[in-house]
């Protein structure tokens, strides 16, 4: 059996799960595919029947309604183990790159970050992941009886798949934890997480001030993407929130559309966007490392270009 678990937010899965569970489906061959779900309520579970769960587990208990890393990891191990779980897939969120380590941990299994392919050699998982920030492949074989993996979002496809899609719900923990969150105050925004926006619009040191990321917020809005940065941009005291950080100590994305502005190319902001299918390039040095990596450049002023591709998508948008 290959579980995955599964994130829900606003109660529905989130897209980079769903990219998960389809995975999960195309790899199982014969072999029942489940997705996990774990939360203090788990309603809107069931979509997960239209990607390919044959059955669907749900451990819901009012201590599970905030992310706590200890309780999720046991919780999922658990649930590994009572189903005979043989590889454990997840998405590479924030919350998935936190809490599968711990679950392989507690299982004693293998465990591959962030995959960008997955193939089943034997009855084992064969997974391939992006090394030295990206300029490389380390493809990575199983040798313990349970694999763990986590999938880059944007890279695999969400598919379709109806299954039966049979509920069960699991028993909650009663055992006692070191720490359990009671309230987390979140920051308001309400903004798509750049992990799963399909279009990104990102500045960096070229922008000069943060002021003039405006221009790039109308960019965005006009495509319908969402705007981030990169370090250079979020620590030279411009006011920009570390959570629009795009590189290896920020967000790794993998967009369709990724539209660097200002952004010379540091092999650290590179590592965490090169993913991406479509790179364009607006700087205007010609030499500038980014035009080796994108698909498509534009050598000039951004604050002569990026206005110009807004008034120009607002233009098609009309017409449509």
């Amino acid at each position: 059996m290959i579980l995955v678990f599964c994130e829900l937010k606003e109660g529905k899965i989130r897209k980079a799960s769903l990219e998960a569970l389809s995975e999960a489906r195309r790899l199982s061959g014969d072999a029942t595919v489940a997705a996990l779900f774990v939360g203090a309520s788990c309603a809107g579970a069931e979509e997960a029947a239209k990607y390919g769960a044959d059955s669907i587990f749900k451990v819901e208990a009012p201590a599970l309604g905030a992310y706590s890393s200890d309780l999720f990891a046991a919780v999922i191990a658990e649930a590994v183990k009572a189903k005979g779980g043989t590889a454990l897939l997840g998405a590479a969120t924030p919350l998935g790159k936190d809490v599968l380590p711990r679950v392989a941990a507690k299982l004693d299994a293998g465990y591959a970050a962030e995959v960008t392919c997955l193939a089943m050699v034997g009855p084992k998982l064969q997974a391939a992941r992006p090394v030295y920030a990206g300029k490389a492949f380390a493809t990575v074989d199983f040798n313990s009886e349970i694999q763990v993996a986590s999938t880059r979002p944007n890279v695999f496809a969400a598919a379709e798949c109806p299954k039966a899609g049979a509920t069960e719900t699991l028993p909650a923990p009663t055992l006692g934890f070191k720490a359990i969150v009671k309230e987390i105050l979140a920051k308001g925004g309400g903004k798509q997480d750049l992990t799963e926006a399909d279009v990104i619009v990102s500045g960096g040191r070229g922008l000069k001030e943060g002021e003039n990321f405006k221009l790039l917020e109308a960019l965005a809005e006009a495509i319908g993407g969402v705007v981030g940065a990169s370090r250079a941009a979020v620590d030279a005291g411009w006011g920009i929130p570390h959570s629009m950080q795009v590189g290896q100590t920020g967000k790794v994305v993998s967009p369709t559309l990724y539209i660097a502005c200002g952004i010379s190319g540091a092999i650290q902001h590179v590592a965490g966007m090169s993913g991406s299918k479509v790179i364009v390039a607006i700087n205007k040095d010609p030499e500038a490392p980014i035009f080796k990596l994108a698909d498509y450049g534009i050598v000039g002023d951004l604050f002569e270009v990026v206005p110009e591709l807004t008034k120009a998508a607002k233009a098609l948008a009309i017409t449509k």
